[in-house]
């Protein structure tokens, strides 16, 4: 009788290496080791050899940074999504498309169960797990953190460690990096250890060792560079004018934030199951993309269409935060941001300096700025007649008027 087979999110750390021999050894299973590319770089290096030496009887590692950075990176950006105003969404953006390319191996390899090596007290949890469920809801997931009996074998890293050393599993844990990281096109994310401590000073120059994208704001250029973001509907195809896909676009804004210092948040985050956790994130590309759009929108975008979109971004940063990128409401909201954005178009010239990214210029053929309307000299078209501001006013002042009367009246 064939064994049940059991699709592991697997990225070869302690955590995920630990849980796939302990998969196999519990449920008796076949684990298939999923890896997704979304930008980690070396970190992928020798990890399908070293999942098979774990017990995988089959390893994934999948290419998904193009995919990532049209279907999901590109829409989120369209919507001007930045969740409590400051953290740009790099790691919640990525969980529904591991969960989707999980689902799919599942469904090819005849998978009954989908394993992911979150723990309980996380986001990654929900976003897996919400994913699955709108993809795949007939497939079983398997939350070891969550298993009492799982929990009481692993309390912590020592018992792992020595399990791992038990099994003859190559694992890098030391005291030397106190803290989680997460990497990936967007960005990457540091959380606990050291980090735990609200308190603690990440930007100080000794632990400037901790970044990995940026150098810091005082180690940049003296000298800012310039550079041009060209937009179609609302998405950036070209940097400085050559023409580029959205993963090249990504790829090389990193590469010009990171020189300048830019896109480093330190934040304490509310996290969807009710705690706050503290953050530190490298965003260099986004940061500018996320500019750059803003100021492309401010010249082409409709008044009353740019504030009915910003006034669903909170809503719409909450549902890609807590994991609702497959739900109907989120499509919904896509469709509406997908038709904000059809006259987005044109050029925007940014200065990126010492970790700012600064305006320098931005222009349209559909722009809807009419300097001939918007000038304090006389205006050679006469469309504003400057008169008919007193009647506007006066109705607007109306309501005002009367409220106030109602409270004079209650003095007396």
């Amino acid at each position: 009788m064939a064994k049940e087979k059991i699709v592991l999110a697997y990225s070869g750390g302690l955590d995920t290496s630990v849980i796939l021999k302990w998969l196999k050894e519990t449920y008796d299973a076949e684990i298939i080791a999923f890896t997704a590319d979304i930008g980690q770089k070396d970190e992928l290096d020798g990890l399908e050899e070293k999942a098979l030496a774990t017990g995988a009887s089959k390893v994934y590692i999948d290419d998904l940074r193009e995919e990532f950075a049209a279907d999901f990176i590109y829409p989120m950006f369209q919507s001007g999504a930045l969740y409590e105003g400051q953290y740009l969404l790099g790691t919640s953006i990525a969980r529904p498309l591991i969960a989707k390319r999980m689902v799919d191996i599942a469904r090819a390899e005849g998978a009954t169960a989908i394993a992911h090596g979150a723990t309980g007290k996380g986001n990654d949890q929900v976003r897996f797990e919400l994913a699955a469920a709108a993809l795949a809801p007939d497939i079983a997931v398997i939350a070891p953190w969550r298993i009492e009996a799982f929990r009481e074998q692993f309390p912590g890293r020592a018992e792992m460690i020595a399990y791992a050393e038990k099994h003859n599993i190559p694992v890098q844990a030391s005291a030397a990096k106190p803290y989680s990281m997460d990497r990936n096109l967007l960005h990457i994310s540091f959380e606990s250890g050291m980090l735990e401590d609200p308190w603690f000073d990440a930007s100080a120059e000794e632990n400037e060792g901790m970044y990995v994208l940026s150098v810091s704001p005082e180690k940049a250029p003296d000298q800012p560079e310039y550079i041009e973001l060209t937009f179609e509907a609302g998405n950036c195809v070209a940097v400085n004018g050559e023409s580029m896909n959205p993963l090249a676009v990504m790829e090389k804004l990193n590469e010009l934030g990171g020189k300048h210092g830019i896109g480093r948040v330190d934040m304490v985050e509310n996290r969807f199951v009710g705690m706050k956790s503290r953050g530190v994130y490298e965003t260099p590309g986004g940061t500018i993309l996320f500019t750059a759009h803003r100021k492309m929108e401010s010249l082409t975008m409709d008044r009353d269409v740019m504030h009915l979109r910003d006034s669903l971004i909170s809503k719409y940063s909450t549902l890609v935060y807590n994991g609702f990128w497959f739900a109907p409401e989120r499509l919904a909201l896509q469709a509406l941001v997908e038709e904000s954005q059809k006259n987005v178009t044109g050029v925007v010239r940014l200065k990126l300096y010492k970790g700012n990214v600064i305006g320098a210029g931005v222009k349209s053929p559909v722009s809807l700025y009419n300097p001939d309307i918007a000038t304090m000299e006389a205006d050679p078209t006469q469309a504003y007649d400057q008169g008919d501001a007193t009647g506007f006013i006066r109705l607007n002042a109306l309501r005002l008027k009367v409220s106030s009367g109602v409270e004079q009246s209650k003095k007396q």
